[in-house]
């Protein structure tokens, strides 16, 4: 007879550190018998990984789902006004509501205030439906000049950490 799981947070409490939730991007080889592969140990940093993710996915990028993803580097070059602006807080709601309608979006701020050098900052806040009370960001920068560098910001209970991904989203 199996034993159910009651606890009201059973998603997101990750108590055991030697399981492994998800792979962490961007993909890199980890000796010492984790895995080959770097790996996410919260539900948290792998939702963050989802989150950064599909932010970076291109439509059609993906084989067999062509409808995942973005397409905000095709906003890099065109001229960003207000318009536009809500347009890319719409298709972020839109397609979060579709590929990962367990995160709740509590606010997403998109700064283009360095147009002159085609970049544009997403930061958005965040909490997993079932644990309402934790709040998380990402902050997610297309940089369109010299390369089109991608630059993380992941801020959990006040510590915030950084990475960038050069040439694309993989």
């Amino acid at each position: 007879m199996p034993i159910l799981d009651r606890r009201k947070d059973r998603f997101i409490d990750d108590q055991d550190k030697r399981v492994s939730v998800g792979i962490d991007f961007p993909l890199a080889r980890v000796g010492g018998g984790d895995g080959y592969f770097k790996t996410t140990k919260t539900t948290v940093e792998s939702i963050k990984n989802n989150i950064k993710l599909l932010l970076q996915t291109e439509q059609g990028e993906r084989l067999f789902q062509p409808a995942l993803g973005m397409n905000l580097r095709s906003v890099l070059f065109n001229q960003i006004t207000e318009d536009s602006r809500i347009e890319i807080e719409n298709n972020i709601v839109d397609t979060f509501n579709t590929w990962l309608p367990f995160v709740e979006l509590r606010q997403i701020d998109v700064d283009t205030g360095r147009q002159d050098q085609n970049q544009i900052k997403i930061n958005i806040t965040f909490n997993i439906k079932r644990a309402p009370n934790s709040l998380d960001s990402v902050q997610v920068t297309f940089d369109g000049v010299g390369g089109g560098d991608i630059t993380t910001t992941e801020t959990t209970a006040g510590v915030t950490t950084s990475g960038t991904t050069s040439g694309g989203a993989y």
